[in-house]
């Protein structure tokens, strides 16, 4: 058949008659000698048929097999051998072509609760792992209880909060009762979602099936009537998976109506999304198959040649080292054909359950697929849920709660399935000695003395995702636009009212210069001078990073360290209480607390540092944890977020840094960092602590890849959380230091803020923030003493901390050293011509025997002091 006889299937902007000869012949051309296709190209292969077909799934199968030899596994299929668990059928949404999804009259009438049972699941579970099963593939509907009141009955009388905790808890019976593996499907994940999952599952997954809108917005669309079906949605879902570092398995559902021009937008979309992250750890194309007794039952099959072109268009957009997957249960037995278009996997299948989205199609025989394999010349060999690639990976693909789980049962030499291990249930259980000092914990002393081992981290290629991609998203934010307005006007406002100042007019201040900066500078001290008066603030305090181990992924960040690396540190609890206790003899009113997201520390860590704090300096006032730890504890215990705040007071925790922040704008924070908590959820652990009694400061790091209107979103957001709650002691400028930042080295992100820029931020800081936020404090760490003397001209009245240590700015290379005396902090403020004095976190006076001992030792420990070991 030549190309312009077609078999049925979506026609493009060609028509039904499809491409022309010409444009095969090239596009072909391309595939054969291995250039890039673009989704021009890529729509006119998915249009291959008879000779064209064959010619594309040979050169589609070449590129498969230099994947394959690349990765150590030439000539080798893989499958995984699973049982199917439907944990629930109920769904919010409405899908026309489904038949998994039910309602709760035909799960009653059927004898069925709303969930499966944990013995239903269980049962399941064992009977799988008798026959040497190692994947418990958990799939459900998306959110039910939002849509049906029976689905939120039953999660409150087995006392869960929602589905995902349900989830979470199965999970976690099935790895200590059953040995199995759980593979999680449950749809449509927040950013939260997937971090509460990810210490008990190994793997996750959720098919794209399409990026086209209008199949999910308009009437008698597909998708219509589904919100979790939005490609915006899912893609976002696709993006959090890769920015928490889960391996996750996608793919497309092809023939439901979508245009050959769509479908290859949809494969390029999962491209992009592959190649920023890293995370994508199979693909499936599927085959559309209509169902009885759906609205699309009249809908004609996705015919095998549709699949096959899209095997082989897919193999040649995502490259050798992707895995493709087709499911062997839906093609009638032409498992030659997809052998042959590109697939290097067929799968999860089970000796025990039927695929329950599919029930008229049967799982074939293990030794037909093995028969069929060979056949084509290739080895059939068992898989685990999650890839051998991300096996071998390890961290921080891999929680160390489940590695123990995924080790027994995997070949550590091939990350492939050991088919002679003993499927059996393990304890889940956190890393055993969390609180172990090791490395560099003289690292707050050797940073100012010996420095950094390295300007990097070894793994600095890979941790942070793709930085071709990341450059193509940074490139608007690399040269701050300008704009046109009138900047004698917003002064005017300024002064007479800042709180009247519209968002055009601020950003026109935020953007002056020259003589329109320096009176902006004036308004802003004007106005600071009539809040709050003139005397300069400061608080004697000692700064404890617990550790710096981490693998979130931050790419402005130059102090997170693998466990590995030569810099690598990690305090026991002792070690941190001492340093508390050091401080409180040298005058310190507070200690501030954090740490790097270290994967072995449980989330009631954090309590435990809190507390081993207050019961050796019982006065001492603990500022600690920012929202990412805090999101991190919830997310380790299962707690929600009120809950793991009301237990971390309750340990000694006084208040909270509102650092995590960046910038509050999710299109700049996505560059910024890989794996950090959106915006959403910073917003909602502030809001939280408030709530709680817990206040907090609040922070904006800019001068990277940001522009003054996001810094304008960032300063309108707290001020309206401020109006709120009320529970901001403060708003402190962070200038981003940039000289060892990855982002930086990376060539993405500027070389921090200019002197404009900082003066315009504090100034701005200032007037935004008015009435609701009265304290402004500048970085002396980040800007030394003429820098924060300007800043203290230009609408600052606080200098922070003496700090006594300090390691993150000076691992991303600030310069001035970390820590500052008592008499440092008030030559600072003589510089700026004002008074000062010393104040709580709270910024209430502080009481005389502390003030005497700070003044008495110039709050900073004794040269001789030793770190205790």
């Amino acid at each position: 058949m030549t190309s312009n006889e077609q078999g049925q299937g979506p026609s493009g902007p060609s028509g039904p008659s499809g491409p022309t000869a010409n444009a095969m012949r090239r596009a072909l051309k391309r595939a054969r000698d291995g250039v890039a296709l673009d989704a021009g190209e890529a729509a006119v292969l998915l249009q291959a048929r008879g000779g064209d077909l064959d010619d594309l799934t040979a050169s589609a199968a070449r590129v498969r097999d230099a994947g394959l030899e690349a990765a150590g596994r030439a000539g080798v299929i893989t499958y995984s051998k699973s049982v199917f668990i439907p944990l629930t059928r109920l769904c919010r949404d409405k899908c026309h072509y489904c038949t998994f999804v039910t309602v709760p009259g035909k799960l009653r009438r059927a004898g069925h609760g709303m969930f499966m049972s944990p013995d239903e699941v269980l049962d399941v579970a064992r009977k799988g792992a008798a026959l040497g099963c190692k994947e418990a593939l958990i799939t459900l509907g998306d959110k039910p209880e939002e849509r049906w009141p029976e689905a939120r009955e039953w999660l409150e009388a087995e006392g869960y909060e929602d589905t995902v905790a349900y989830v979470r808890a199965i999970s976690i019976r099935i790895l200590e009762e059953t040995g199995l593996l759980p593979h999680l499907n449950p749809g449509a994940m927040s950013w939260t979602d997937i971090q509460r999952l990810k210490p008990v599952a190994p793997s996750m997954g959720m098919m794209l099936e399409t990026t086209a809108e209008r199949l999910w917005s308009e009437p008698g669309g597909p998708h219509h009537g589904s919100p979790d079906k939005e490609p915006a949605v899912r893609l976002r879902v696709l993006e959090d998976a890769g920015r928490s570092s889960v391996p996750f398995t996608s793919g497309l559902l092809i023939g439901i109506g979508e245009t050959y021009e769509e479908r290859a937008e949809s494969l390029f979309a999962l491209r992009r999304i592959s190649r920023t992250y890293h995370g994508i750890q199979e693909l499936i194309m599927q085959n559309f198959r209509a169902k009885p007794d759906t609205a699309m039952r009249g809908m004609p099959d996705a015919e095998l040649d549709e699949l096959v072109a899209t095997v082989a268009v897919a193999r040649h957009i995502l490259g050798p080292s992707a895995c493709l997957q087709a499911p062997p249960n839906l093609v009638a037995g032409e498992y030659g054909r997809l052998i042959g278009a590109g697939i290097d996997d067929w799968g999860g299948v089970s000796p025990v359950t039927i695929d329950h989205v599919n029930p008229e199609r049967p799982w074939p025989q293990i030794e037909e697929l093995t028969e069929q394999s060979a056949d084509a010349g290739f080895t059939l060999r068992e898989r685990l849920a999650v890839y051998p690639e991300f096996v071998r990976r390890g961290e921080p693909w891999l929680d160390p709660r489940v590695r123990p789980h995924v080790a027994a049962l995997a070949d550590p030499e091939t990350g492939l399935a050991r088919e002679d291990a003993t499927v059996e249930g393990r304890p889940w259980q956190e890393p055993e000695e969390a609180f172990v000092p090791v490395g560099r914990t003289d690292l707050h002393r050797t940073i100012d003395t010996e420095g950094r081992t390295g300007d990097r981290r070894e793994d600095f290629d890979e941790v942070y995702g793709d930085w071709g991609e990341l450059a193509a998203q940074a490139a608007p934010g690399m040269a701050p636009e300008r704009v046109d307005a009138d900047v004698r006007e917003a002064l005017s406002v300024a002064a007479d009212d800042p709180t009247k100042l519209s968002d055009e007019q601020a950003l026109a201040l935020l953007h002056a210069d020259g003589p329109a900066l320096d009176a902006l500078c004036g308004v802003a001290d004007a106005v600071r001078r009539d809040a709050v008066g003139d005397d300069v603030t400061y608080i004697v305090t000692r700064n404890i990073n617990f550790t710096n181990v981490c693998y979130t992924g931050c790419r402005f960040c130059a102090f997170a360290q693998r466990r590995t690396d030569a810099d690598a540190y990690t305090l026991s609890l002792d070690q941190v209480a001492d340093r508390a206790a050091q401080a409180w003899d040298v005058g310190a009113v507070e200690v501030c607390m954090q740490g790097g997201i270290h994967p072995d520390l449980p989330g009631t860590a954090y309590f435990d540092i809190a507390r081993a704090v207050k019961e050796r300096v019982p006065g001492m006032h603990v500022h600690a944890f920012s929202p990412m730890e805090v999101v991190n504890g919830t997310t380790r215990t299962g707690m929600s977020i009120r809950e793991w705040l009301t237990e971390a007071k309750a340990a000694g925790l006084d208040s909270i840094p509102g650092t995590a922040a960046e910038i509050l704008d999710d299109e700049v924070r996505w560059i910024l960092t890989k794996g950090k908590l959106p915006t959403a959820t910073w917003v909602e652990v502030i809001k939280t602590a408030h709530e709680v009694g817990l206040r907090s400061s609040s922070t904006m790091m800019y001068g990277h890849v940001d522009q003054p209107r996001h810094w304008l979103g960032h300063l309108r957001l707290l001020a309206e959380i401020q109006r709120e709650t009320g529970g901001f002691t403060e708003f402190v400028t962070l200038p981003f230091i940039h000289t060892n930042a990855p982002v930086y080295l990376a060539g993405i992100a500027r070389p921090g803020p200019t002197t404009r820029d900082n003066r315009a931020v504090t100034a701005m800081a200032r007037l935004l923030l008015h009435p609701w936020i009265p304290n402004i404090q500048t970085s002396w760490v980040k800007l030394g003493t003429e820098g924060a003397a300007e800043m203290l001209r230009s609408g600052a009245n606080d200098l922070g901390g003496t700090l006594m240590e300090e390691t993150i700015s000076r691992m991303a290379g600030s310069s001035y050293g970390s820590y500052r005396s008592v008499r440092d902090l008030v030559a600072i403020a003589d510089e700026a011509g004002r008074p000062s004095r010393p104040r709580t976190t709270s910024y209430g006076p502080v009481p005389e025997e502390r003030r005497r001992a700070a003044h008495d030792s110039d709050g900073h420990l004794p040269e001789l002091l030793p770190v205790l070991e």
